[in-house]
């Protein structure tokens, strides 16, 4: 049975990741280091881990499995869920592979490395309708790939 795992701490798409859940019969677990308001639905729960660098990431990469999808913006948590055989999807919509993460990785130490000889660096774009729009498709797409997957051993 396929478990969405939601890095939810900075997640902006959790609305909609309920929404699209609901719809495929999915279960829903928000990690997070304070506690959210949760919609009240069935199948939504939350996790709250201890506040700490990579405290969820590692509660979340400990949990994710094939046939599991991941919403997070954290690329070693994705290259982590990747490695557990689950799948990885950005907020904006685009899918973590085996394929991307390397550059995105490579990507992310290039601007840590220009920052720390104090280089301003641009940071993320602004979160845009399109990047929603993406978003959905690609969620949508991760659910029929798990649904796909759901032939193997049922956990409990």
């Amino acid at each position: 049975m396929t478990i969405l795992y939601i890095d939810a701490d900075a997640c902006p798409v959790k609305d909609e990741a309920y929404r699209v859940a609901a719809r495929y019969g999915v279960e829903v677990v928000v990690v997070s280091n304070s506690w959210l308001r949760l919609p009240d639905r069935p199948r939504i729960r939350q996790v709250v881990v201890d506040a700490g660098p990579d405290v969820a990431d590692d509660w979340i990469a400990g949990w994710a499995a094939p046939g599991d999808v991941v919403i997070t913006a954290d690329i070693p948590l994705a290259q982590r869920v990747l490695a557990a055989g689950a799948q990885a999807l950005h907020p904006a919509g685009r899918a973590f592979t085996a394929d991307n993460i390397g550059t995105a990785l490579a990507s992310r130490a290039v601007g840590e490395h220009l920052r720390s000889f104090g280089e301003v660096t641009r940071g993320p774009p602004p979160f845009t309708t399109a990047d929603r729009s993406r978003f959905l498709q690609a969620l949508d797409a991760a659910m029929v790939r798990a649904r796909r997957h759901a032939g193997g051993p049922a956990r409990g």
